[in-house]
């Protein structure tokens, strides 16, 4: 909750984008290399925008 509250957005947001996070984890997806983080980051941000959900990279 206290991230959620520090990246001033909603429990709801935070909880969604740590499940598509994991979800692309799972899928053999990672961010150990600046390109494989751009990937994953990006492909976060196109299936959270699918469901609904503001880019989570982007500072309020």
């Amino acid at each position: 909750e206290s991230e959620a509250q520090f990246q001033q957005k909603s429990l709801e947001a935070h909880y969604a984008h740590l499940t598509v996070h994991g979800i692309l984890h799972l899928h053999g997806y990672d961010h150990e290399i600046e390109a494989q983080a751009e990937l994953m980051e990006s492909l976060e941000i196109s299936i959270l925008a699918k469901l609904g959900y503001a880019n989570p990279y982007l500072v309020m």
